[in-house]
């Protein structure tokens, strides 16, 4: 047993006051004898008798009273178990993700333990609460009730880690850690060294059918054929509908077990709207929101001998393109800022206007595609490709054939819809080595590439290793001419479909022309101003984690639309699998309430000092007794 006040316990040396007055009491007395009273002596002896015991009965009960009062201040305890701990500041890190919509026994999950923080916690509890995208630092229940009770779901996947780091970089002091999750995070977590609690609510149904996108097919005169990718975790048959607005414009039945996409035939006019399925698993995941426009005509500026180009014209046809062509030492560079996509085509003397003109057309969004001379000065090229880490080499002269091509480069992902052994693959006389890290669309045997992209942050850049003249290949007479430069002018950002994920860091390109003091503003469910580049005749739109909801908006120059785009939440957790492990090394919990008996009951002492108030009663009433009773 310990005291909290030891210095009190020097009182007991008040103890030999009752025992002085005792002493006073029993001093002798004078005896006076009367005649006759033979009797009355031996009631003397009798009575004084019974006095003496009396006196020193009230002497024990007045000092063991006197003793249990002092030991009483000096507040008396048995130390606790884990006394170490009792200062230990407390988080709690709340998963208010997506996955959290799904429903329990008692309702939804997130709210059922936002519900128990608000009952269960002990309002005089110092804490911090964290979630997924706020905090609130060294509060109570009662300070964070209204913003608790207004919490809404968040886009943001839950880390465990993250939460961890922010918990660290907040104090380093000796903390008690309370997660509450689903442990649905497919991230993984550093919990070494960690005084964790963990409560992890079940779903009752894991079941879960979500629209993961919507894709162009192919757009014809009057329609245009879309395609829905569903997917689910079971085996599942639900309704797919399709809006444009509020208006239904399709509707089917679809059966999923995996994943699963349908095929939708809708006018060939601006669509906004969404793709829906009815579920009852998470909702969040339900609805895919996209827009869709008639593709402007893509502006492309070859520069090169217009004789060696005239294939192209069969390529960029007028009905889809603005097809200019130049000469190398005429290029007009005013006209290049109004271009989508520049063709160097085997021009053999770049001149450093033009590598400077190409990189700035990259940097603004374009899209470069270089096919070099058969007498180029290397020099110029690799000055060229110098700001995309790439080079040109000569290659060893002889006849090579194209033998590869990467059906997953964005140049042919819809374009074949098998894999092709028996192709007509075109060769290749001498040309050059690509060096640098690239992604080859088609490749010779020895693995070295034919044609090579490289991403850059705004644009794209296509190479070619060969001059494309019939005396150096036949790749004009093969069937890859096509798809090659047609997609080569059709980015992904071009294909009608505006659907960004919310948080990616995408970036979207508007053909327009803003004045010094304008802003482009997105509005919709939320009014908000993107990060914006002006580029000439372009702005660079890029969204960060705005907006904070899913649907359809409108890019706004003032009052003008300028272009429709849609955004959605991430589906990193529409598929996510229960991760139990990553709290390997936490006390598991059912509940709040057990979480705080137990901080309570292994941190805190057990104080003696009200058994010693209420002995300090109990000898005050046996006193109490004896001078009334006992005479």
């Amino acid at each position: 047993m310990q005291f909290k006040h030891p210095e009190i316990l020097w009182f007991l040396f008040l103890l030999v006051i009752p025992v002085i007055v005792h002493l006073f009491q029993l001093r002798r007395f004078k005896k006076e004898f009367f005649t006759n009273v033979r009797f009355l002596k031996v009631l003397s002896v009798q009575t004084r008798k019974s006095s003496v015991i009396k006196k020193y009965l009230l002497l024990a009960t007045r000092m063991l009273l006197l003793a249990a009062a002092i030991v009483a201040f000096a507040q008396p305890y048995f130390p606790a178990a884990d006394q170490k701990s009792a200062s230990n500041e407390l988080f709690i890190v709340l998963d208010n993700s997506f996955s959290m919509q799904a429903r329990g026994s008692q309702g939804e999950l997130l709210r059922r333990e936002i519900e128990n923080l608000l009952t269960d916690t002990p309002e005089d509890k110092r804490f911090s609460l964290l979630t997924n995208d706020q905090a609130f630092w060294d509060t109570d229940i009662r300070s964070i009730r209204r913003d608790l009770q207004q919490l809404s779901y968040s886009p943001t996947e839950f880390s465990l880690e993250s939460q961890l780091a922010r918990i660290r970089s907040k104090s380093n002091a000796s903390k008690d850690i309370l997660v509450i999750t689903d442990a649905t995070s497919s991230l993984p977590a550093n919990v070494a060294n960690i005084n964790g609690f963990a409560i992890l609510p079940e779903p009752e149904k894991k079941a879960n059918v979500s629209v993961d996108s919507v894709y162009l097919v192919q757009t014809l005169d009057n329609f245009y054929e879309i395609g829905v990718k569903v997917s689910s975790t079971t085996a599942a048959e639900v309704p797919l509908a399709l809006y444009n607005g509020k208006r239904l414009v399709g509707k089917t039945q679809v059966s999923v077990s995996d994943t699963e996409s349908v095929n939708f035939t809708i006018p060939r006019e601006d669509f906004h709207g969404y793709a829906e399925v009815a579920d009852d698993g998470l909702s969040y995941d339900n609805r895919y929101y996209f827009s869709l426009q008639k593709p402007s005509k893509v502006k492309v500026l070859v520069v090169g001998d217009g004789a060696k180009t005239d294939f192209l014209q069969k390529i960029y046809t007028p009905d889809e393109f603005e097809l200019t062509r130049s000469d190398d030492n005429r290029v007009d560079f005013n006209l290049l800022e109004k271009q989508d996509v520049l063709l160097l085509y085997e021009v053999k003397s770049l001149s450093s206007n033009l590598q400077q003109a190409a990189n700035a057309f990259t940097r603004g969004g374009g899209t470069l595609v270089v096919v070099p001379a058969s007498a180029a000065t290397l020099e110029q090229y690799n000055q060229l490709f110098k700001p995309y880490v790439i080079s040109l080499s000569n290659r060893t002269p002889g006849k090579k054939p194209v033998t590869r091509i990467s059906f997953r480069h964005p140049l042919y992902s819809g374009v074949f819809t098998k894999s092709v052994d028996n192709f007509q693959y075109p060769e290749v006389n001498g040309g050059y080595l690509i060096n640098g890290s690239v992604a080859a669309a088609l490749s010779f045997e020895d693995g070295s590439p034919f044609l090579a992209s490289v991403p850059t942050s705004s644009g794209a850049v296509y190479i070619f290793s060969s001059p494309l003249q019939l005396a150096e290949t036949n790749f004009q007479k093969s069937p890859l001419v096509v798809p090659s430069f047609y997609n080569m002018a059709q980015p992904a950002a071009r294909t009608g479909i505006n659907a960004v994920e919310i948080g990616s860091d995408a970036a979207l390109f508007i053909n327009r022309a803003m004045g010094k003091e304008a802003v482009l503003t997105v509005s919709g469910a939320e009014r908000f101003i993107p990060e914006q580049q002006v580029m000439n005749n372009r702005v660079k739109l890029r969204f960060a984690d705005n907006p904070k909801l899913a649907g359809n908006y409108s890019i706004m120059d003032d009052a003008s639309e300028v272009a429709k785009i849609s955004f959605n939440y991430s589906r990193s957790e529409s598929r996510t699998v229960r991760n139990e492990a990553m709290f390997e090394e936490f006390q598991i919990m059912n509940d709040l309430t057990s979480v705080f008996d137990k901080l309570q009951s292994e941190r805190t002492g057990n104080e003696l000092w009200k058994y010693f108030i209420m002995l300090a009663l109990l000898f005050l009433i046996l006193e109490i007794i004896i001078q009334k009773f006992v005479k």
